[in-house]
């Protein structure tokens, strides 16, 4: 295994650590409002800290981009980390056990290392270009749905987005057999890699949302595009993912 690989599973662990701890006493949780239904506790905070700790300690000389305490740049490097401490920080806040800690190494503007970490579960979905994506050292594929209304989605729509009925997505999320809104994009992503969902829709999602999900599912033999089926999601934030056969049809809908 890559040794940055390893370091990004060791900040992830450390992080889940925290998150398990803080999850057995809720009601003492402060919690803060970054905007409209958007939140963040002081768990996200040293959750963040923790994992910023660790790969500046292994690698001072690389860029980090983090939710919650922005850009943290560095001159004339190739590298950056990109990292969520907890995506599903609202699911986290009731005591409804679906987040992850998200940790991704760009290399270059190309994902290198990606490491989705479900600290309930203790599930450790991880993968490096061109090596496969894995699920605590097991090798994952996406599903082998061929059709697209057997599909059970997972889609990322803001709460303040509302859907006229002329809105592409009606029919991409009506004519699946099921969709579900999760509260955690970087846990439908990595669910899309190992073949528990069989596609995922987001819209205005951000690049923490996105980069260590998206490496799980191209290296789980998955496609992901944006609504044009160009490579354009991670600067738009909208994003398809799914298997190749089901990815076509996504697409077709959503452009019908």
């Amino acid at each position: 295994m890559h040794p940055m690989l390893n370091t990004a599973i060791k900040a992830a662990r450390r992080a889940g650590a925290i998150i398990n701890r803080a999850s057995l006493d809720l009601e003492r949780l402060n919690v803060a409002r970054k905007g409209p239904k958007d939140y963040v506790t002081e768990v996200d905070r040293a959750a963040e800290e923790s994992i910023i700790d660790i790969l500046r300690t292994a690698y001072p000389d690389h860029g980090i981009l983090a939710e919650e305490s922005g850009p943290h740049p560095v001159e004339n490097t190739e590298f950056q980390w990109i990292i969520d401490p907890l995506d599903g920080t609202t699911n986290f806040i009731h005591g409804f056990a679906h987040y992850a800690v998200s940790i991704a190494l760009m290399h270059r503007g190309q994902a290198a290392h990606a490491v989705v970490y479900d600290p309930t579960r203790n599930e450790m979905f991880t993968a490096s270009r061109g090596s496969g994506a894995f699920l605590n050292d097991r090798r994952v594929r996406v599903s082998a749905c061929l059709r697209y209304h057997d599909a059970l989605l997972a889609s990322h729509i803001p709460q303040s987005t509302a859907l006229p009925a002329t809105s592409p997505f009606v029919p991409l999320l009506a004519e699946c057999a099921a969709a579900r809104r999760t509260g955690s994009t970087v846990l439908d992503l990595a669910w899309v890699a190992s073949g528990r969902l069989d596609g995922f829709c987001g819209v205005g999602l951000k690049p923490w949302d996105m980069a260590a999900g998206g490496l799980l599912v191209l290296e789980a033999g998955g496609l992901l595009a944006d609504f044009q089926g160009e490579q354009g999601w991670m600067e738009s934030g909208n994003v398809l993912a799914a298997p190749p056969k089901l990815f076509a049809q996504m697409i077709a809908h959503l452009n019908a």
